[in-house]
């Protein structure tokens, strides 16, 4: 298996069912799960009325990453998908009023959705500037009052938070971090970049014999160990970065931790918790596949790193259009991370 080569050719075969599902997705108005804190009875609306724009799909961070689909299809298959039909269900959510009430709610709730949401909006952002002609362009600049909220939110955290979340759900820092270091500059936020860096390595740079004894959690839908060294790799040197990995996760040339290199059972897809684990086979395939891009030519890690995504790829790409909401409503997009690469920025 190559490592993604950013033409979308691994996501094609793809494109149309995850258009079709991420279209129906963020149309979808309910079932929702709002993370909306209730001050009094004024606050008992729908979601719609707090969220015009990422209404669907659940909750907010799906709608999000769901609209960043569409986007990257848009960008990687446009001949693979109904773009009229992608384009009229962007033009109507991402609007220059829709994303100033969503900016506005940012704003006046700033922990909501840290950082995990925060990350996709930005990733949403770099993909729309990324996102050739006049469509890209307006979505881009309907976003930039949500992008600057988060910004200025994300700069303002990391200047509080003294230690990373280390868990393998939404409020994981690596990840989220991965996330902001991958799209920053494609959606106009260089200047996050330099701290956004320096957190990463004063939380993970001395970081070594990572417990993956302990994975998988029952409900996780990332890798403690994987995200944190994927993240790691995005601002070390190749070779310091192979040193550090050393450190962190020895012996993976010789297959070693089997915890993180070889897929989870998953007994229940249809639970909302144990469904996580397919999340975490699509999100390890992803990171497996961009840590062996990260090691130095001939590195022997890189091979067994290679199959251990391919093995990861295999289980976990024919539960992404399951029928099933419980899945149906997120897992297309670390499909599409894990067939085509980083979430944005990229040529």
């Amino acid at each position: 298996m190559h490592e993604p080569d950013g033409t979308g050719r691994e996501l094609g075969p793809y494109a149309a069912r995850f258009a079709a599902l991420a279209t129906a997705n963020v149309t979808r108005a309910y079932p929702n799960a709002p993370a909306h804190l209730l001050r009094g009875p004024e606050d008992l609306v729908e979601p719609r009325r707090h969220h015009p724009a990422f209404y669907g799909s659940y909750d907010w961070h799906s709608a999000v990453h769901m609209h960043w689909l569409l986007v990257r299809l848009l960008r990687r298959c446009p001949d693979r998908v109904r773009a009229d039909e992608v384009t009229a269900v962007l033009d109507e959510h991402l609007t220059v009023g829709a994303i100033a009430a969503e900016a506005d709610y940012l704003r006046a709730h700033p922990s909501f959705e840290r950082p995990y949401g925060w990350a996709w909006l930005l990733a949403l952002t770099a993909e729309c500037r990324s996102l050739p002609g006049p469509a890209g362009e307006r979505w881009a600049e309907a976003l930039e009052p949500a992008a600057d909220a988060v910004r200025a939110l994300l700069a303002g955290w990391l200047e509080r938070a003294t230690y990373p979340v280390r868990h393998g759900v939404h409020t994981n820092s690596a990840f989220a971090l991965g996330l902001v270091l991958d799209s920053a500059a494609a959606a106009g936020a260089k200047g996050i970049v330099e701290p956004v860096t320096e957190a990463v390595l004063d939380w993970f740079a001395d970081d070594h014999d990572a417990p993956v004894h302990w994975e998988p959690s029952g409900q996780d839908f990332l890798s403690p160990a994987l995200t944190e060294a994927e993240t790691v790799c995005r601002v070390l040197p190749e070779e310091e970065f192979a040193r550090w990995l050393e450190r962190f996760l020895p012996g993976v040339e010789w297959g070693a931790p089997v915890t993180v290199l070889t897929p989870p059972i998953v007994s229940d897809p249809g639970d909302p918790q144990i469904g996580h684990l397919l999340g975490l086979i699509l999100s390890r395939a992803a990171a497996l596949r961009r840590l062996a891009a990260a090691l130095p030519y001939g590195d022997p890690r890189a091979d067994v790193l290679r199959t251990a995504a391919r093995d990861h790829l295999a289980a976990g790409l024919p539960a992404t259009v399951s029928g099933d909401f419980t899945g149906d409503h997120w897992l297309a997009t670390f499909a599409a991370l894990a067939l085509d690469g980083p979430p944005a920025g990229e040529p």
